[in-house]
């Protein structure tokens, strides 16, 4: 494994993991790997290893402020999805391409990446292999129940005004869902995704939910028992904003949970291999 840092034109560095496949074969795909909101690039060393150890090339790319990622959020931060996706994704391709010029690369997005990964799949369509979506979704509140669909309503909005009062979200101090601290654009353009269903980011070059109804990529989606935070109706409804794509999914009752699966990643790991060789 090699980790190469990139420095976004705003001054921000992104540590990019490498792992190379010990495979001879010049046509092994690359997976990208993109986290979920608030957790480091380091959380998803294992299972970048068994994918590795799978004869997949993998990449582990930060998100912009997490993690090994530098500087921290702050109220001089004003970046959202439409930054990330426009400006941080290419970087982390372009490294990618670089490392593995024979490969198609494919991006695996976990939770927020999973989102992040749709937009990205959108602005270059045909460059991309698939998409792998693990324990992701829309974050829409009807998605939730009626309950946890309301609570999740009315806290979206109170996340987006408590950013906007303090100039970031300071999840270093407000221990809420665990999301750490992030840039107040970042959690505007979530809270409004999750009160409409609609991806619309500040600043957004583009219509997203027109360009990736357009996709017909392949995707694999996988769900997991006792995920609260993105449950199967949650995947349903990112899922419904591909109706052009080669959708699979997949249900695992183990492991359980929104994160434990990165830790026990073998189900997980089953399902890609599985879906690579179909």
């Amino acid at each position: 494994m090699q980790t190469v840092p990139i420095q976004m034109p705003d001054g921000t560095t992104v540590p990019v993991s490498l792992f190379e496949s010990a495979e001879p074969r010049s046509d092994i795909p690359v997976i990208v790997v993109f986290p979920g909101l608030g957790i480091p690039a380091g959380y998803y060393q294992l299972l970048a290893k068994s994918l590795n150890e799978r004869g997949f090339h993998i990449a582990i790319a930060e998100l912009r402020g997490q993690g090994d990622s530098r500087p921290r959020p702050s109220s001089s931060s004003a970046y959202g999805y439409q930054e990330l996706v426009s400006v941080d994704f290419p970087a982390v391709f372009e490294l990618v391409r670089e490392n593995f010029p024979d490969a198609t690369p494919y991006a695996l997005g976990h939770s927020m990446g999973g989102q992040l990964a749709s937009l990205y799949a959108s602005r270059i369509r045909g460059r991309l292999g698939g998409l792998i979506l693990v324990a992701s979704g829309s974050p829409y509140h009807r998605g939730f129940g009626v309950a946890r669909g309301a609570s999740l309503f009315v806290g979206a909005a109170a996340m987006s005004l408590t950013s906007s009062i303090a100039g970031f979200w300071p999840g270093d101090r407000i221990d809420i869902g665990g999301f750490g601290r992030q840039s107040k654009v970042l959690i505007d353009d979530w809270s409004r995704f999750a009160r409409s269903g609609k991806i619309e980011p500040v600043g957004a070059d583009m219509d997203y939910e027109e360009r990736i109804a357009r996709l017909t990529l392949p995707i694999l989606a996988i769900t997991l028992a006792g995920d609260d935070l993105a449950p199967t109706a949650s995947m349903q409804n990112l899922l419904k904003k591909f109706p052009r794509a080669d959708i699979t999914t997949r249900h695992l009752d183990e492991p359980r949970g929104h994160n434990d699966w990165v830790r026990m990643p073998k189900a997980v790991v089953d399902e890609i291999e599985t879906w690579f060789k179909r």
